[in-house]
């Protein structure tokens, strides 16, 4: 397994902070905003360098019930190539729900969700995890996820489940010591006995995160500084194995670089202290390194477990995004937690891919995003969404001011077609629409 020593999630807001920070030895990108035919030059620089990028995705859903999209996993593999990636990675979890199995409407979670760990869930996984291996050009690792509810009905724990996938698929993993302990909090999870349980030899790289702890509940915001508790957590898992490599994880709320580096200095000097304490531990048993030689193994068909599994993340996400009952056996004032957190993650986003909608609405956008949110669940990603919110904001009257409404309606005209406003054959109908709009 390649090393690849400390690294840093690569992020256009910090591009340029990453490129100067000293012993960077590697960086990752999330793959859905790398373009493989025109690189940010800021990867290609480091590429230059001899800086390796390893592209992460978020969107493929190996967690949920249906096959990869083929589409996005040329993507994907368009992007480890440009790249030179040496390899990819992706989530245990599922981000959409519905469709052609459950003969209901497709939702968008907008957001990661935990798989159960029963069966039915692992039979899918691997299945889709072959998948994407045999439609990926470099090795594939999966990476455990932060979760804020339980299923009811479990049959594995984490580690157990992360076990059979690996002896099932050889895929390699990505282990996220703050998810780690965001599952402690969270699901009463022991990290400890998690590291126990899984093949720690599989490991091809780390992930290190801060959050937060609000009523009871620790949120993997990616926003904060990384916390002893997490330290804690890495620090056992390298005095287990030494890991391949090692990245901190900053998605927003950037602090100054200076606060960066130290982080990863302290991250070095954990993995160094579990490196001590690895010295003197006691060999680990082959088995976890057998099951990676033996390679993956045949399985029946999963289209009956497909079904199944498609039925319960239906019910699951459609009571998280489109109010609908909560399924029976679920934690309900949990559920309310993750519906908020993930109405608030959707807002956040789309404030990010249309930034001109918090501008145009100043402080009443959050407050209106979340309104709508509530009864208008996410169907075919964030730059539709954001659409859809203005269309809805316009329509249904809710801007009242007229320069603040012609301002949306401009933004929201410019953008509703696949040709600019003036080039569209329906120009003349959407200027009659604008004319209908300012005139409320």
């Amino acid at each position: 397994m390649q090393h690849l020593g400390t690294g840093i999630g690569w992020r256009p807001e910090i591009a340029d902070a990453v490129e100067r920070m000293p012993g960077i030895d590697w960086v990752e990108a999330v793959a859905e905003n790398v373009c493989p035919g025109h690189l940010p030059e800021s990867l290609v620089r480091l590429r230059e360098r001899g800086v390796t990028v390893v592209p992460h995705g978020v969107s493929l859903g190996l967690g949920g019930a249906d096959r990869p999209d083929e589409s996005k996993l040329a993507d994907l593999a368009a992007c480890a190539e440009a790249l030179g990636a040496p390899l990819v990675t992706e989530h245990i979890a599922f981000v959409r729900a519905g469709g052609a199995l459950t003969a209901s409407p497709l939702l968008e979670a907008g957001h990661l969700l935990p798989v159960p760990r029963t069966r039915d869930a692992l039979d899918v996984l691997c299945e889709n995890i072959r998948i994407a291996q045999d439609a990926l050009p470099v090795p594939l690792a999966v990476e455990n996820i932060a979760a804020l509810i339980s299923w009811p009905g479990e049959e594995m724990t984490e580690g157990q489940f992360l076990y059979d996938l690996v002896d099932r698929t050889g895929v390699r993993l990505l282990i996220d010591v703050a998810n780690l302990h965001t599952n402690h909090v969270n699901r009463g999870e022991d990290p400890a006995a998690a590291l126990d349980e899984l093949p720690v030899e599989a490991i091809a790289y780390v992930h290190v995160a801060g959050g937060f702890q609000r009523d009871g509940v620790w949120h993997d915001s990616h926003a904060h500084a990384v916390p002893a508790a997490v330290l804690d957590v890495l620090a056992d898992l390298a005095s287990r194995v030494r890991p391949p490599g090692v990245l901190l994880e900053r998605d927003e709320n950037f602090p100054e670089p200076a606060e960066l580096e130290r982080e990863l200095t302290a991250i070095r000097e954990t993995v160094e202290k579990g490196a001590v304490a690895l010295g003197g531990a006691p060999a680990r048993s082959g088995s976890a390194q057998e099951a990676l030689r033996d390679g993956p193994k045949e399985a029946p068909s999963t289209d009956p477990a497909r079904q199944r599994l498609a039925l319960t993340q239906a019910a699951l996400l459609s009571a998280l995004v489109a109010g609908t009952p909560v399924p029976e056996g679920f934690d309900r004032p949990r559920l309310a937690v993750q519906a908020r957190a993930l109405a608030g993650k959707r807002a956040d986003v789309v404030a990010k891919v249309a930034p001109e909608l918090p501008e145009i609405l100043a402080g009443g956008y959050r407050t209106a995003f979340l309104a709508y949110a509530h009864g208008h669940p996410m169907t075919d990603g964030y730059r539709r969404d954001a659409l859809d919110f203005a269309e809805h904001l316009l329509f249904a009257g809710h801007v009242e001011d007229g320069d603040v409404r012609r301002k949306l309606s401009d933004w929201w005209l410019e953008r509703s077609g696949s040709a600019p406003l003036s080039q569209r054959p329906a120009a003349r109908l959407a200027r009659a629409t604008r004319r209908v709009l300012l005139r409320r």
